[in-house]
């Protein structure tokens, strides 16, 4: 196989101009997201010095996009996408200007600073179902992978790239400038998506309020494969994320050692960017669902390794190689996802994804917490991982579509109507 089809697949980029200055815009957006991120973290701790506080600034970027989010994916499933997602980043840009005002000014209770980031994640829960559609509607069909490769690894490159250039920020120019920087991205946000098409719902729109939200349960529960990616997602983050145990198993194994616990996260982030820019085998091969099931699987052996490691070196191997498959995992489902669901009931599944996204690990590493508290770091990582592989195995079996190359196919029915995938899980 030629560098070039090993390499990330980057056709997408030649061949449609509104998707390259999309994807430009969303880019430095995500940048002026994980740098705000960091500046809400570092502001809220320093106006409280308490990690109750702390801790719910989490809470405060989570609940929104939770409770949120499928009404907002049927809301986008009625109108023109374009028109919402340009919307949703007006509200975002001007909390992060209401940010940057209080840090310039100084003296406002931590209650309003989280108060603007609740505001901030509910605009993020509106435009992510939004965009959402945006990648399988300007791409054709065999690049719709490519296009959320490349979208994967830029935002995993801005999410290395961010809290390091809000710390240089922070320290040169304080708080209120890196918001600023925040607001100013979303103005490139803006722009990358003003020069998209107008993009209604293709067939039937959704019916208002908890209707539509139940139609697009219905679909989720109903769609063998969609559901099984989604359940394979949940598998790998609620019973083998690793994240919270990284400081006991650090101390439990490697003496504690701060440089240590850093180089931990640092390897997952390592493997998936890795994996990402070497996508281009994944993303042409047309069998996302195989793929996926084999990258989580080898997520959960990864994972109960490293909790059996007693060499730092050997550990961060399998941290790498763990951190790629759950890249791997990730581009797999999302393609699955974008592919597998009608163009009208996209905003819907799309906000149902971003739901599992952001409950799953928060689930994952309570349960790790849980499980360690009760024995030890090491056996949370053990259990986890074997759970995730029996999990996965699971899911494989019980869903053959996902094992052959349905998840490239397309979708085969539309919104209110069975298929006969639908009709023989009923």
């Amino acid at each position: 196989m030629s560098l070039g089809r090993t390499l990330l697949d980057v056709r997408p980029l030649r061949t449609s101009p509104v998707f390259r200055r999309l994807l430009i815009g969303r880019t430095v957006s995500t940048l002026g997201g994980f740098m705000t991120m960091v500046t809400v973290m570092y502001q809220v701790w320093h106006m409280t010095h308490s990690a109750i506080w702390s801790g719910a600034v989490g809470l405060a970027q989570a609940l929104p996009m939770v409770g949120f989010g499928l009404f907002a994916g049927a809301w986008v499933d009625r109108a023109d996408r374009r028109r919402v997602y340009l919307m949703a980043t007006v509200g975002q840009a001007v909390c992060s200007l209401l940010l940057a005002v209080q840090g310039f000014t100084g003296h406002v209770p931590v209650a309003v600073v989280l108060g603007l980031v609740a505001v901030q994640s509910s605009f993020g829960a509106l435009g992510a179902p939004a965009a959402g559609v945006f990648v399988p509607r300007l791409l054709p069909k065999d690049q719709v992978a490519a296009g959320l490769a490349l979208n994967q690894v830029t935002g995993q490159a801005m999410m290395l790239l961010g809290p390091a250039v809000a710390g240089v920020v922070l320290g040169w120019w304080g708080i209120g400038v890196c918001y600023l920087l925040d607001a100013v991205s979303f103005g490139l946000s803006f722009y990358g998506a003003f020069g998209l098409p107008a993009l209604p719902p293709e067939g039937e729109k959704s019916r208002p309020g908890l209707h539509g939200v139940l139609d697009g349960l219905r679909f989720l529960t109903g769609h063998r494969v969609v559901r099984g990616a989604l359940l394979t997602d949940l598998a790998a983050t609620v019973l083998a994320m690793p994240t919270s145990l990284f400081p006991l198993v650090n101390a439990e194994r490697f003496g504690g050692d701060p440089r240590t616990l850093g180089l931990f996260l640092s390897a997952l982030a390592v493997g998936g960017v890795t994996a990402s820019a070497f996508s281009g085998p994944v993303t042409r091969a047309g069998r996302p669902g195989p793929v996926m099931l084999c990258a989580s699987a080898t997520w959960g052996v990864a994972l109960a390794l490293f909790g059996v490691m007693t060499n730092a070196w050997a550990g961060l191997g399998v941290l790498v190689v763990a951190g790629a498959a759950d890249a791997v995992a990730v581009l797999s489902r999302t393609t699955i996802v974008q592919t597998r669901t009608p163009d009208a009931l996209l905003g819907r599944v799309t906000a149902a994804e971003t739901i599992v996204g952001q409950a799953g690990p928060h689930l994952g590493n309570l349960r790790a917490g849980v499980v360690a508290g009760w024995t030890s770091g090491a056996t949370a990582l053990i259990t986890g991982g074997v759970l995730c592989l029996l999990a996965v195995t699971g899911v494989a079996a019980s869903t053959p579509e996902l094992r052959g190359r349905a998840g490239a196919e397309e979708p085969s029915s539309a919104p209110g109507k069975a298929g006969p995938e639908e009709a023989s899980a009923a």
